[in-house]
Protein backbone atom coordinates (compact mmCIF):
# COMPACT_ATOMS: atom_id res chain seq x y z
CA UNK A 1 0.00 0.00 0.00
CA UNK A 2 1.88 3.03 -1.27
CA UNK A 3 1.94 5.90 0.96
CA UNK A 4 0.98 9.88 -0.72
CA UNK A 5 2.70 12.73 1.23
CA UNK A 6 0.53 16.35 1.60
CA UNK A 7 1.33 19.17 3.36
CA UNK A 8 -2.03 18.85 4.59
CA UNK A 9 -4.70 16.67 4.97
CA UNK A 10 -8.26 17.76 5.52
CA UNK A 11 -10.68 15.19 6.59
CA UNK A 12 -14.11 16.46 5.88
CA UNK A 13 -15.27 18.51 2.45
CA UNK A 14 -17.73 21.12 4.33
CA UNK A 15 -17.95 24.79 4.28
CA UNK A 16 -14.73 24.50 6.88
CA UNK A 17 -13.02 21.73 5.28
CA UNK A 18 -13.54 23.50 1.77
CA UNK A 19 -12.06 26.85 3.18
CA UNK A 20 -8.99 24.98 5.10
CA UNK A 21 -7.76 23.33 1.44
CA UNK A 22 -8.44 26.81 -0.34
CA UNK A 23 -6.31 28.63 2.30
CA UNK A 24 -3.43 26.19 1.84
CA UNK A 25 -3.43 26.04 -2.02
CA UNK A 26 -2.87 30.06 -1.70
CA UNK A 27 0.11 29.69 0.39
CA UNK A 28 1.62 26.95 -2.19
CA UNK A 29 1.45 23.62 -0.08
CA UNK A 30 -0.14 20.48 -1.38
CA UNK A 31 -3.46 19.75 0.00
CA UNK A 32 -5.92 16.35 0.20
CA UNK A 33 -9.24 16.95 0.66
CA UNK A 34 -10.84 13.94 2.09
CA UNK A 35 -15.19 13.62 1.78
CA UNK A 36 -17.09 10.45 2.47
CA UNK A 37 -20.54 11.78 0.96
CA UNK A 38 -20.54 14.92 -1.12
CA UNK A 39 -18.75 18.56 -1.14
CA UNK A 40 -20.61 21.26 0.47
CA UNK A 41 -21.84 19.31 3.92
CA UNK A 42 -24.68 20.92 5.64
CA UNK A 43 -23.75 23.82 3.97
CA UNK A 44 -25.54 23.16 0.49
CA UNK A 45 -27.63 20.22 1.92
CA UNK A 46 -30.33 19.58 3.89
CA UNK A 47 -28.66 22.48 6.44
CA UNK A 48 -28.04 26.31 5.55
CA UNK A 49 -28.40 26.50 1.80
CA UNK A 50 -31.93 24.73 1.96
CA UNK A 51 -33.83 25.88 4.95
CA UNK A 52 -32.58 29.10 3.93
CA UNK A 53 -34.38 29.01 0.17
CA UNK A 54 -37.37 27.77 1.74
CA UNK A 55 -37.58 30.78 4.23
CA UNK A 56 -36.86 33.12 1.70
CA UNK A 57 -39.91 31.26 -0.61
CA UNK A 58 -42.27 31.49 1.99
CA UNK A 59 -41.16 35.03 2.93
CA UNK A 60 -42.19 36.05 -0.70
CA UNK A 61 -45.34 34.18 -0.47
CA UNK A 62 -46.63 35.85 3.43
CA UNK A 63 -45.53 39.37 1.77
CA UNK A 64 -47.67 38.61 -1.41
CA UNK A 65 -50.70 37.55 0.47
CA UNK A 66 -50.05 40.27 3.59
CA UNK A 67 -51.03 42.78 0.13
CA UNK A 68 -53.43 40.74 -1.69
CA UNK A 69 -55.39 39.67 1.40
CA UNK A 70 -55.64 43.31 2.50
CA UNK A 71 -57.11 44.52 -1.10
CA UNK A 72 -59.88 41.46 -0.69
CA UNK A 73 -58.12 38.99 -2.84
CA UNK A 74 -58.24 35.81 -2.56
CA UNK A 75 -55.00 33.94 -0.88
CA UNK A 76 -51.73 33.04 -3.11
CA UNK A 77 -50.88 29.91 -2.59
CA UNK A 78 -47.79 27.26 -3.97
CA UNK A 79 -47.29 23.88 -3.68
CA UNK A 80 -44.36 21.78 -2.83
CA UNK A 81 -43.91 20.73 -5.50
CA UNK A 82 -43.57 24.60 -6.08
CA UNK A 83 -41.39 24.89 -3.50
CA UNK A 84 -39.43 21.72 -3.98
CA UNK A 85 -38.31 22.57 -7.83
CA UNK A 86 -36.42 25.92 -6.28
CA UNK A 87 -35.21 23.97 -3.58
CA UNK A 88 -33.51 21.87 -5.58
CA UNK A 89 -32.35 24.70 -8.23
CA UNK A 90 -30.40 26.55 -5.39
CA UNK A 91 -29.01 23.13 -3.91
CA UNK A 92 -28.16 22.17 -7.67
CA UNK A 93 -26.44 25.30 -8.62
CA UNK A 94 -24.57 25.82 -5.11
CA UNK A 95 -23.55 22.20 -6.15
CA UNK A 96 -22.61 22.60 -9.10
CA UNK A 97 -20.24 25.19 -8.28
CA UNK A 98 -18.28 23.37 -6.19
CA UNK A 99 -17.88 20.10 -8.79
CA UNK A 100 -16.75 22.34 -11.33
CA UNK A 101 -14.12 24.41 -9.29
CA UNK A 102 -12.91 21.07 -8.10
CA UNK A 103 -12.65 19.44 -11.49
CA UNK A 104 -11.03 22.35 -12.66
CA UNK A 105 -8.53 23.02 -10.38
CA UNK A 106 -7.53 19.26 -10.24
CA UNK A 107 -6.62 20.49 -13.82
CA UNK A 108 -4.82 23.49 -13.56
CA UNK A 109 -3.09 22.77 -10.31
CA UNK A 110 -2.68 18.57 -9.83
CA UNK A 111 0.71 19.01 -8.65
CA UNK A 112 -0.90 20.95 -5.01
CA UNK A 113 -4.16 19.47 -4.81
CA UNK A 114 -6.51 16.35 -4.70
CA UNK A 115 -9.84 15.21 -3.61
CA UNK A 116 -10.45 11.81 -2.73
CA UNK A 117 -13.68 10.26 -2.06
CA UNK A 118 -13.75 8.44 1.25
CA UNK A 119 -13.96 8.07 4.97
CA UNK A 120 -10.94 9.40 6.46
CA UNK A 121 -9.74 7.99 9.93
CA UNK A 122 -6.52 8.89 11.79
CA UNK A 123 -4.13 6.10 12.30
CA UNK A 124 -1.06 8.50 13.53
CA UNK A 125 -0.10 11.81 14.12
CA UNK A 126 0.33 12.24 10.42
CA UNK A 127 -1.25 9.37 8.73
CA UNK A 128 -4.72 9.00 7.51
CA UNK A 129 -6.40 6.10 6.08
CA UNK A 130 -8.95 6.58 3.58
CA UNK A 131 -11.67 3.99 2.89
CA UNK A 132 -13.33 3.65 -0.37
CA UNK A 133 -16.94 2.57 -1.04
CA UNK A 134 -15.89 -0.33 -2.62
CA UNK A 135 -14.10 -1.05 0.97
CA UNK A 136 -10.25 -0.25 -0.83
CA UNK A 137 -8.22 1.18 1.38
CA UNK A 138 -4.75 3.60 0.92
CA UNK A 139 -2.92 5.85 3.59
CA UNK A 140 -1.94 9.18 3.10
CA UNK A 141 0.64 11.06 4.80
CA UNK A 142 0.57 14.62 5.63
CA UNK A 143 2.90 17.16 7.71
CA UNK A 144 -0.50 18.83 8.97
CA UNK A 145 -4.41 17.95 9.26
CA UNK A 146 -7.64 19.35 9.81
CA UNK A 147 -10.45 17.86 11.29
CA UNK A 148 -13.38 19.13 9.48
CA UNK A 149 -15.89 16.29 9.85
CA UNK A 150 -19.42 18.50 10.75
CA UNK A 151 -22.18 17.50 12.71
CA UNK A 152 -25.08 15.43 12.63
CA UNK A 153 -28.78 16.28 13.72
CA UNK A 154 -29.30 15.27 17.53
CA UNK A 155 -31.63 12.79 17.88
CA UNK A 156 -33.82 11.81 21.38
CA UNK A 157 -33.31 8.29 23.26
CA UNK A 158 -36.30 6.38 23.09
CA UNK A 159 -37.44 7.85 19.85
CA UNK A 160 -38.15 6.23 16.43
CA UNK A 161 -36.94 8.98 14.01
CA UNK A 162 -37.60 7.61 10.79
CA UNK A 163 -36.78 10.68 8.70
CA UNK A 164 -40.55 10.25 7.68
CA UNK A 165 -43.14 10.94 10.45
CA UNK A 166 -40.60 12.03 12.79
CA UNK A 167 -37.75 13.73 11.43
CA UNK A 168 -34.35 15.81 12.09
CA UNK A 169 -33.36 18.50 9.27
CA UNK A 170 -32.51 15.66 7.38
CA UNK A 171 -35.66 14.70 6.52
CA UNK A 172 -37.59 18.08 5.85
CA UNK A 173 -36.85 18.37 2.16
CA UNK A 174 -37.68 14.54 1.07
CA UNK A 175 -41.45 14.94 2.28
CA UNK A 176 -44.28 14.19 -0.45
CA UNK A 177 -46.05 17.94 0.54
CA UNK A 178 -47.25 19.99 3.05
CA UNK A 179 -48.35 18.26 6.17
CA UNK A 180 -51.57 19.50 7.51
CA UNK A 181 -49.74 19.39 11.06
CA UNK A 182 -46.57 19.53 12.45
CA UNK A 183 -44.84 19.54 15.96
CA UNK A 184 -41.22 21.17 16.16
CA UNK A 185 -39.51 19.94 19.39
CA UNK A 186 -37.29 23.10 20.61
CA UNK A 187 -37.92 26.56 20.36
CA UNK A 188 -33.87 27.73 19.56
CA UNK A 189 -33.19 29.15 16.30
CA UNK A 190 -33.41 26.35 14.23
CA UNK A 191 -37.00 25.05 15.46
CA UNK A 192 -38.04 28.82 15.36
CA UNK A 193 -36.98 29.53 11.68
CA UNK A 194 -38.57 26.35 10.69
CA UNK A 195 -42.12 27.46 12.72
CA UNK A 196 -41.72 30.90 10.88
CA UNK A 197 -41.00 28.78 6.67
CA UNK A 198 -44.34 26.45 7.44
CA UNK A 199 -46.57 29.24 9.05
CA UNK A 200 -45.88 31.26 6.46
CA UNK A 201 -46.76 29.01 3.73
CA UNK A 202 -50.42 28.84 5.60
CA UNK A 203 -50.75 25.23 4.86
CA UNK A 204 -49.94 23.60 7.77
CA UNK A 205 -51.15 24.02 11.30
CA UNK A 206 -47.81 24.57 13.57
CA UNK A 207 -47.09 23.80 17.05
CA UNK A 208 -44.20 24.05 19.00
CA UNK A 209 -42.48 22.40 22.14
CA UNK A 210 -40.53 25.32 24.60
CA UNK A 211 -39.23 24.15 27.79
CA UNK A 212 -38.19 27.60 28.63
CA UNK A 213 -40.33 30.54 29.97
CA UNK A 214 -40.29 32.14 25.89
CA UNK A 215 -38.80 31.18 22.93
CA UNK A 216 -35.28 32.36 21.90
CA UNK A 217 -34.30 32.50 25.83
CA UNK A 218 -30.55 33.22 24.92
CA UNK A 219 -32.14 36.63 23.35
CA UNK A 220 -33.56 39.94 24.76
CA UNK A 221 -37.17 40.10 26.02
CA UNK A 222 -38.24 42.46 23.69
CA UNK A 223 -36.68 39.97 20.76
CA UNK A 224 -38.11 36.92 21.44
CA UNK A 225 -41.44 39.01 22.47
CA UNK A 226 -41.73 39.74 18.50
CA UNK A 227 -40.92 37.02 17.09
CA UNK A 228 -43.24 34.67 19.32
CA UNK A 229 -46.03 37.27 18.91
CA UNK A 230 -45.48 36.93 15.23
CA UNK A 231 -45.40 33.24 15.36
CA UNK A 232 -48.79 32.94 17.37
CA UNK A 233 -50.40 35.74 15.23
CA UNK A 234 -49.49 33.69 12.26
CA UNK A 235 -51.40 30.75 13.93
CA UNK A 236 -48.46 28.87 15.56
CA UNK A 237 -49.59 26.64 19.04
CA UNK A 238 -46.24 27.61 21.21
CA UNK A 239 -46.46 25.15 23.91
CA UNK A 240 -44.41 27.12 26.49
CA UNK A 241 -42.61 25.74 29.48
CA UNK A 242 -43.45 22.68 28.33
CA UNK A 243 -41.93 18.78 28.66
CA UNK A 244 -42.03 16.41 26.40
CA UNK A 245 -43.03 13.10 27.94
CA UNK A 246 -43.34 10.62 24.97
CA UNK A 247 -43.63 11.06 21.24
CA UNK A 248 -44.72 8.07 19.03
CA UNK A 249 -45.90 7.12 15.39
CA UNK A 250 -48.74 5.21 15.90
CA UNK A 251 -51.18 4.21 12.21
CA UNK A 252 -49.03 6.41 10.30
CA UNK A 253 -49.30 9.88 12.54
CA UNK A 254 -47.29 11.32 15.29
CA UNK A 255 -48.86 11.39 18.97
CA UNK A 256 -47.08 13.40 21.32
CA UNK A 257 -47.77 13.91 25.28
CA UNK A 258 -46.39 16.90 26.76
CA UNK A 259 -46.71 17.97 30.67
CA UNK A 260 -47.69 22.05 30.22
CA UNK A 261 -48.54 24.27 33.36
CA UNK A 262 -50.36 27.01 31.03
CA UNK A 263 -52.93 24.25 30.20
CA UNK A 264 -52.93 22.71 33.54
CA UNK A 265 -50.81 19.49 33.32
CA UNK A 266 -50.71 16.69 30.39
CA UNK A 267 -52.05 16.88 27.00
CA UNK A 268 -52.17 14.71 24.25
CA UNK A 269 -52.30 15.70 20.62
CA UNK A 270 -51.61 14.24 17.48
CA UNK A 271 -49.93 15.36 14.39
CA UNK A 272 -49.21 14.62 11.08
CA UNK A 273 -45.38 14.94 11.18
CA UNK A 274 -42.96 15.94 13.88
CA UNK A 275 -39.54 17.85 13.86
CA UNK A 276 -36.92 17.64 16.33
CA UNK A 277 -34.22 20.69 16.40
CA UNK A 278 -32.60 19.95 19.64
CA UNK A 279 -29.16 20.90 18.63
CA UNK A 280 -26.39 18.73 16.49
CA UNK A 281 -23.71 16.49 17.65
CA UNK A 282 -19.84 16.79 15.80
CA UNK A 283 -18.90 13.97 13.76
CA UNK A 284 -15.85 12.68 15.78
CA UNK A 285 -16.31 9.71 17.04
CA UNK A 286 -14.83 6.36 15.01
CA UNK A 287 -12.21 8.95 13.08
CA UNK A 288 -9.18 7.50 15.04
CA UNK A 289 -8.94 10.57 17.72
CA UNK A 290 -7.99 7.54 20.64
CA UNK A 291 -5.46 6.03 18.44
CA UNK A 292 -3.50 9.10 18.11
CA UNK A 293 -4.39 10.70 21.35
CA UNK A 294 -5.90 13.64 20.63
CA UNK A 295 -8.14 14.77 23.43
CA UNK A 296 -11.98 15.26 23.67
CA UNK A 297 -13.17 18.58 25.09
CA UNK A 298 -14.88 18.65 28.27
CA UNK A 299 -18.51 17.79 26.94
CA UNK A 300 -16.48 15.06 24.80
CA UNK A 301 -18.12 16.50 22.06
CA UNK A 302 -15.06 18.96 20.47
CA UNK A 303 -11.86 18.91 19.95
CA UNK A 304 -9.18 22.09 18.93
CA UNK A 305 -9.54 23.67 22.26
CA UNK A 306 -6.29 25.67 21.79
CA UNK A 307 -7.24 28.12 19.72
CA UNK A 308 -8.47 25.34 16.77
CA UNK A 309 -5.31 23.37 17.95
CA UNK A 310 -5.68 20.09 19.52
CA UNK A 311 -3.25 18.84 22.32
CA UNK A 312 -1.50 16.75 19.17
CA UNK A 313 0.40 19.86 17.76
CA UNK A 314 0.42 18.94 14.12
CA UNK A 315 -3.76 18.20 14.17
CA UNK A 316 -6.40 20.77 14.43
CA UNK A 317 -10.47 20.75 13.69
CA UNK A 318 -12.60 23.67 12.82
CA UNK A 319 -16.69 24.19 12.11
CA UNK A 320 -18.42 21.74 14.53
CA UNK A 321 -15.75 19.26 15.40
CA UNK A 322 -14.50 22.78 17.49
CA UNK A 323 -17.36 22.62 19.32
CA UNK A 324 -17.64 26.96 19.45
CA UNK A 325 -20.39 28.25 17.33
CA UNK A 326 -22.09 26.43 14.99
CA UNK A 327 -22.19 28.30 11.37
CA UNK A 328 -21.35 28.14 8.05
CA UNK A 329 -18.94 32.07 8.76
CA UNK A 330 -17.64 30.66 11.40
CA UNK A 331 -16.72 27.24 10.31
CA UNK A 332 -14.95 28.92 7.55
CA UNK A 333 -13.06 31.38 9.56
CA UNK A 334 -11.12 28.78 11.97
CA UNK A 335 -9.94 26.88 9.10
CA UNK A 336 -8.65 29.83 7.26
CA UNK A 337 -6.81 30.55 10.88
CA UNK A 338 -5.99 27.17 11.59
CA UNK A 339 -3.98 26.79 7.92
CA UNK A 340 -2.60 30.56 8.66
CA UNK A 341 -1.04 29.28 11.72
CA UNK A 342 0.17 26.19 10.25
CA UNK A 343 1.97 27.96 6.93
CA UNK A 344 1.84 31.63 7.93
CA UNK A 345 3.28 31.45 11.38
CA UNK A 346 -0.10 33.99 12.56
CA UNK A 347 0.19 34.13 16.09
CA UNK A 348 -3.23 36.66 16.79
CA UNK A 349 -5.63 34.36 18.78
CA UNK A 350 -8.74 34.21 16.29
CA UNK A 351 -11.48 36.24 18.49
CA UNK A 352 -15.12 35.15 18.85
CA UNK A 353 -16.42 38.68 19.95
CA UNK A 354 -17.54 40.08 17.08
CA UNK A 355 -19.14 37.31 15.14
CA UNK A 356 -22.15 38.33 13.19
CA UNK A 357 -25.42 36.47 12.99
CA UNK A 358 -28.57 36.30 11.17
CA UNK A 359 -31.94 34.24 12.60
CA UNK A 360 -34.07 33.56 9.44
CA UNK A 361 -37.33 34.33 11.41
CA UNK A 362 -40.18 36.90 10.87
CA UNK A 363 -39.01 39.69 11.42
CA UNK A 364 -35.25 39.05 10.77
CA UNK A 365 -33.05 38.81 13.35
CA UNK A 366 -28.99 39.97 12.92
CA UNK A 367 -26.76 40.19 15.52
CA UNK A 368 -23.11 41.07 16.46
CA UNK A 369 -21.17 40.80 20.15
CA UNK A 370 -23.34 40.72 23.42
CA UNK A 371 -27.05 41.49 24.69
CA UNK A 372 -28.63 43.37 27.19
CA UNK A 373 -29.51 40.25 28.87
CA UNK A 374 -26.04 39.46 28.95
CA UNK A 375 -24.85 42.98 30.43
CA UNK A 376 -27.24 42.40 33.08
CA UNK A 377 -26.16 39.19 33.80
CA UNK A 378 -22.49 39.82 33.56
CA UNK A 379 -23.16 43.26 35.51
CA UNK A 380 -21.54 45.43 33.17
CA UNK A 381 -22.29 48.87 32.85
CA UNK A 382 -23.13 50.10 29.78
CA UNK A 383 -25.07 52.53 27.63
CA UNK A 384 -28.72 50.99 25.65
CA UNK A 385 -30.12 53.34 22.55
CA UNK A 386 -33.17 51.61 21.29
CA UNK A 387 -34.68 52.87 17.91
CA UNK A 388 -38.05 51.77 16.22
CA UNK A 389 -38.24 50.87 12.47
CA UNK A 390 -41.30 53.53 12.25
CA UNK A 391 -38.90 56.39 12.21
CA UNK A 392 -36.52 55.01 9.49
CA UNK A 393 -37.80 56.58 5.72
CA UNK A 394 -36.94 53.32 4.10
CA UNK A 395 -38.99 51.60 6.34
CA UNK A 396 -41.81 53.43 6.25
CA UNK A 397 -41.38 53.62 2.52
CA UNK A 398 -41.60 49.53 2.26
CA UNK A 399 -44.15 49.55 4.92
CA UNK A 400 -42.05 47.43 6.48
CA UNK A 401 -41.98 49.47 9.84
CA UNK A 402 -41.88 46.65 12.66
CA UNK A 403 -38.58 45.92 13.95
CA UNK A 404 -36.26 48.05 15.42
CA UNK A 405 -32.14 48.89 15.85
CA UNK A 406 -30.34 48.16 19.91
CA UNK A 407 -27.04 49.01 20.05
CA UNK A 408 -25.08 48.38 23.45
CA UNK A 409 -21.87 50.91 24.08
CA UNK A 410 -19.61 50.96 27.11
CA UNK A 411 -20.63 53.23 30.30
CA UNK A 412 -17.80 55.89 29.02
CA UNK A 413 -16.91 59.02 26.74
CA UNK A 414 -15.31 56.34 24.82
CA UNK A 415 -18.69 54.84 23.79
CA UNK A 416 -17.08 51.28 22.31
CA UNK A 417 -19.64 49.11 20.81
CA UNK A 418 -20.03 45.68 22.65
CA UNK A 419 -22.87 44.32 20.89
CA UNK A 420 -25.80 45.17 18.52
CA UNK A 421 -29.35 43.91 17.69
CA UNK A 422 -30.87 44.72 14.48
CA UNK A 423 -34.99 43.21 14.28
CA UNK A 424 -36.29 44.05 11.04
CA UNK A 425 -35.91 43.82 7.07
CA UNK A 426 -32.90 44.02 5.56
CA UNK A 427 -31.70 43.46 9.25
CA UNK A 428 -28.56 41.16 8.41
CA UNK A 429 -27.19 44.20 6.05
CA UNK A 430 -27.03 46.72 8.94
CA UNK A 431 -24.65 44.96 11.19
CA UNK A 432 -21.73 45.23 9.11
CA UNK A 433 -20.19 48.17 10.37
CA UNK A 434 -20.96 47.82 13.73
CA UNK A 435 -19.09 44.87 13.41
CA UNK A 436 -16.01 46.08 11.86
CA UNK A 437 -16.24 49.28 14.33
CA UNK A 438 -15.91 46.15 17.60
CA UNK A 439 -13.01 44.18 15.45
CA UNK A 440 -10.82 47.23 15.65
CA UNK A 441 -12.02 48.82 18.90
CA UNK A 442 -13.31 51.54 17.76
CA UNK A 443 -15.88 54.39 19.21
CA UNK A 444 -18.80 55.57 17.37
CA UNK A 445 -17.95 58.70 16.46
CA UNK A 446 -16.84 57.44 12.54
CA UNK A 447 -20.45 56.27 12.09
CA UNK A 448 -22.28 59.33 13.13
CA UNK A 449 -19.98 61.54 10.63
CA UNK A 450 -20.86 59.32 7.70
CA UNK A 451 -22.76 60.04 4.95
CA UNK A 452 -25.49 57.20 4.56
CA UNK A 453 -27.06 56.31 1.69
CA UNK A 454 -31.23 57.60 1.70
CA UNK A 455 -33.14 56.76 2.14
CA UNK A 456 -32.00 53.23 3.54
CA UNK A 457 -32.30 50.96 6.76
CA UNK A 458 -28.74 51.68 7.86
CA UNK A 459 -29.72 55.41 8.51
CA UNK A 460 -31.36 53.96 11.68
CA UNK A 461 -28.04 52.92 12.72
CA UNK A 462 -26.62 56.71 12.02
CA UNK A 463 -29.46 57.88 14.47
CA UNK A 464 -29.10 55.25 16.79
CA UNK A 465 -25.00 56.44 17.38
CA UNK A 466 -26.80 60.06 17.29
CA UNK A 467 -28.76 59.60 20.24
CA UNK A 468 -25.89 58.16 21.99
CA UNK A 469 -23.90 61.77 21.36
CA UNK A 470 -27.03 64.03 22.48
CA UNK A 471 -28.08 65.09 18.73
CA UNK A 472 -30.33 63.11 17.01
CA UNK A 473 -33.12 64.27 15.03
CA UNK A 474 -35.67 62.55 17.06
CA UNK A 475 -35.37 63.42 20.73
CA UNK A 476 -36.32 59.98 22.94
CA UNK A 477 -37.75 61.88 25.86
CA UNK A 478 -40.39 63.10 23.10
CA UNK A 479 -40.57 59.67 21.12
CA UNK A 480 -40.73 57.24 23.90
CA UNK A 481 -42.90 55.11 22.37
CA UNK A 482 -40.37 55.26 19.26
CA UNK A 483 -37.15 55.68 20.84
CA UNK A 484 -35.42 54.88 24.23
CA UNK A 485 -31.58 56.06 25.30
CA UNK A 486 -30.76 54.93 28.81
CA UNK A 487 -27.69 53.86 31.27
CA UNK A 488 -27.71 50.12 32.24
CA UNK A 489 -25.44 50.24 35.90
CA UNK A 490 -26.38 47.25 38.22
CA UNK A 491 -29.84 46.58 36.56
CA UNK A 492 -31.19 49.95 36.77
CA UNK A 493 -32.13 51.52 33.70
CA UNK A 494 -30.99 55.76 34.14
CA UNK A 495 -32.19 57.49 31.22
CA UNK A 496 -29.69 59.96 28.87
CA UNK A 497 -30.16 63.34 27.70
CA UNK A 498 -33.22 64.38 29.64
CA UNK A 499 -34.90 67.38 27.62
Amino acid sequence: MKKKDFDLIVIGGGPAGYAAAMRAIDFGKSVCLVETNRVGGAGVYHGALSSKTMWELSQKVRNVNDTIISLGRRKFEISWEEMSKTLEEAVFERKFQYSCHIKLLKNQRADLFRYARGYGRLISKNEVQIESSDKTTEIIRGEYIIVATGSTPRRLPDMNVNEKEIMTSDGIDQMNGFPKSLVIVGAGVIGCEYATIFSNFGKTKVYLIDRADRILPFEDEDISKMVSDNLEKNGVTIHHKASLEKMEIIDGEVVYTINCPEIGGVEVIKVEKALLAVGRIANIDNIGLEAVGINRGANGRHIGDNDTQTNVKNIYAAGDASGRIALVNMGEIEARHAVEKMFDNKKERLSYDNISTIMFLQPEVAAVGINEQQCIEKNIPCKVVKLDYSVIARAIAMRKTQGFFKIIVTNDDKMKILGMRAVGEHASSAIQAVALLMKYDQGIDSLAELVHPHPSIVEGIQECVRMLLNKSIFKASVFKDKLACYSLVNGVKTPLHRL
